[in-house]
């Protein structure tokens, strides 16, 4: 009886951290629909930049460094002072991005639904290889 027990246990150890992996990689195809809320001043699929800065290649990438962009003071500072763009940094700003990023120009107020921000950040990731 024990051994099963711990079987049991261990098979649903096993499930939960498969399920919260899956969960967290986030679907890029949901992704792309909660992209259409950054689409009016962002571009994803080219250097183009709109708006906003264009985010194509954004993982990796100092913050207040795309090329041909009038970035704020505040966005070029946070870059100066180490602000890099990686799935932490995007998560946080996305939450509230002029908490993250005290003086962004940035008007959008922020997602709160944490899976709509994994699935953006898959999404997203798909452009920055």
């Amino acid at each position: 009886m024990t051994h099963r027990v711990i079987l049991l246990i261990g098979a649903s150890i096993v499930a939960v951290s498969s399920f919260d992996a899956a969960a967290q990689e986030g679907d890029a195809t949901a992704g792309a629909t909660v992209f259409k809320k950054c689409a009016t001043c962002h571009i994803v699929d080219s250097d183009t930049n709109k708006v906003g800065p264009s985010l194509n290649k954004l993982f990796g990438r100092k913050a207040g460094t795309h090329p041909n962009f009038a970035y704020s003071t505040g966005m070029k500072e946070a870059g100066d002072g180490g602000l890099v763009w990686d799935e932490a940094t995007l998560r946080d700003y996305l939450h509230n991005p002029k908490a993250k990023v005290k003086g962004t120009k940035m008007a959008f107020v922020g997602l709160k639904d944490e899976q709509e921000i994994t699935n953006l950040i898959a999404y997203l990731k798909q452009y920055s290889q």
